[in-house]
């Protein structure tokens, strides 16, 4: 194929999307993903099958490595359907890794200084409400910046990503860190009424449950109320939406509440349930993840539950190849970037069919007088 064949081809939208195609491309997407990674495998040394297998039997190969699989996932699908309904209106939050420290810096606060002098009974309540109210209240900035002044998005919710990870560390390394800890970065252990209860005897924690509730809700919102049809209008055709006398400005700033306050339920959950004190591993990239579990997910809230669990078997997984096949963790990451490339890439044939455009005639030959020869 030569450079001219190239700049022949064109995308050209199909008026039907193919129920066969819509099923047979991703699968053959992650066919080639399990390829391409594969080969990586290969050059790092190592049997593809054998990890592959090693990676299976870690993530999902007993009760425990399934309660670890979903202790991974619960910030993925908080922090998916959060990003989520912010695509769904083409608002481009990219930060949820900011909104979930700061969930994460408001219920260890409320835990640690609030919680011990009142009732046990909304120990509990509270700490979960003041992870969401935080991550809302920290996401609301660049919502009003948008709604007001135009202010791109992207740049805000990215930059204030920063801004809340540094403050929680100046936290945890610094005002409040526990004096007994032996001089590692954290906070005191949190009264006992302001954890998160456990399920089943396992790590996995109420959070669970939370995310389902949470993807009930935003499936009942998109499908059957009126703000749920503004949201996907806005979404399909911002300029119909303006109109028909939907105000973005006001959809922004609704729809970023959310989803900014769900991305802080992630933060609440990871102190309150899991390391019950706030510590430096909190932000460990959950926020970026979100990005791609929405986008695999292809913006459907449930979807988003199943692809959360599945890109958590693939980190716990990867743990599992660093530890038994002396291979590095972030291979599950790089398998994991081959996974978003192919299979988004493999969206587009979905919606789009390739074309090769038929070269322009050459002109036919003139005399002198103008007339064809």
């Amino acid at each position: 194929m030569t450079l001219r064949d190239v700049s022949r081809i064109r995308l050209e939208r199909r008026l039907e999307r193919s129920r066969a195609a819509a099923f047979a491309i991703p699968l053959l997407s992650l066919i080639l993903a399990s390829v391409f990674g594969g080969i990586l495998l290969t050059l790092a040394g190592a049997n593809p099958f054998e990890t592959y297998r090693a990676m299976l039997v870690g993530a999902f190969g007993s009760r425990y490595a399934i309660s670890e699989t979903f202790v991974k996932a619960i910030p993925l699908m908080l922090a998916g359907l959060g990003v989520s309904i912010a695509f769904r209106m083409l608002f481009w939050n990219i930060g949820a890794e900011g909104q979930l420290a700061m969930g994460a810096f408001a219920a260890a606060g409320t835990a640690l200084f609030i919680v011990p002098h009142i009732p046990p009974g909304l120990a509990l309540p509270l700490v979960i409400v003041a992870g969401f109210v935080a991550g809302a209240a920290w996401g609301i900035i660049p919502a009003l910046l948008k709604a007001w002044v135009g202010v791109n998005e992207i740049i805000t919710t990215l930059m204030m990503n920063y801004i809340a990870i540094l403050w929680i560390e100046y936290l945890f390394y610094g005002p409040w860190k526990d004096p007994q800890g032996y001089g590692f970065p954290g906070t005191a252990e949190f009264p006992a009424v302001a954890w998160l209860p456990r399920l089943a005897n396992t790590r996995v924690h109420l959070g669970l449950l939370i995310a389902i509730v949470a993807a009930a809700f935003i499936w009942l919102v998109l499908s059957r109320t009126k703000w749920g049809y503004e949201i996907r209008v806005i979404g399909e055709n911002p300029v119909a939406a303006r109109y028909a006398g939907i105000s973005t400005a006001r959809n922004i700033i609704l729809v970023m509440l959310l989803s900014a306050g769900l991305a802080g339920l992630v933060g609440m959950a990871e102190v309150a349930g899991v390391s019950h004190r706030l510590q430096k591993g909190v932000t460990v990239g959950y926020g970026y993840t979100a990005i791609i579990v929405a986008w695999l997910a292809k913006l459907n809230p449930w979807a988003v539950l199943v692809v959360a669990f599945l890109l958590a078997g693939l980190l716990v997984g990867g743990d599992q190849i660093q530890i038994t096949m002396g291979l590095p963790a972030s291979m599950a990451l790089v398998l994991q970037g081959i996974i978003l490339f192919l299979v988004l890439g493999g969206e587009i044939l979905t919606q789009y069919r390739i074309r090769l455009a038929r070269p322009a005639p050459a002109p036919r030959p003139t005399d002198a007088e103008g007339a064809p020869s």
